[in-house]
């Protein structure tokens, strides 16, 4: 078998209801398996630390509750990518429904305070496009935004 790289996330509580969710607002997802861990560890007695191996818009990710370590910072987010304002405007307020916290450019902090991004899939055309007139208006127009307007950056774009 290929080597495969997971993205593992560490949750001080919640591993299992963060997933649940995560496979509840995204498609081809699902929580494939939730294992306890059966032995005393340094974050708590046999049963209480839980890995959970879930999938993700076919991705698969695997993350654990085992007690509070470090806090989920902006160093690492998840991005998604979206092809219309409709889905940008569903996760967004999937997120926040369930207890999430908006920030600027495009960027949400879930109620576990992992950092998602939930961006235009223009964007990356946009952003490395050879016109530097065209990229510093997106730009522009990207930093004055908390949830991304894909009708606005278009606008920005073409110099509309």
């Amino acid at each position: 078998m290929a080597t495969q790289i997971l993205p593992h996330l560490w949750y001080a509580t919640e591993a299992e209801q963060a997933a649940a969710f995560y496979a509840s607002v995204f498609p081809d997802s699902r929580v494939d398996r939730v294992t306890p861990l059966m032995a005393e560890s340094p974050s708590g007695p046999p049963g209480s630390v839980k890995v959970v191996e879930f999938t993700l818009c076919g991705q698969p990710f695997m993350a654990i509750t085992a007690g509070p370590l470090d806090q989920f910072n902006h160093a690492v987010s998840l991005l998604v990518e979206c092809d219309s304002q409709e889905e940008i405007d569903r996760y967004w307020q999937a997120v926040l429904d369930h207890g999430g916290q908006p920030e600027q450019c495009g960027w949400l902090r879930d109620r576990w305070g992992l950092s998602w991004q939930i961006v235009p899939r223009a964007m990356r055309t946009m952003m490395a496009h050879p016109d530097a007139a065209r990229v510093r208006r997106v730009t522009e127009a990207m930093l004055q935004m908390v949830k991304f307007d894909i009708a606005a950056l278009q606008a920005a774009f073409d110099g509309r």
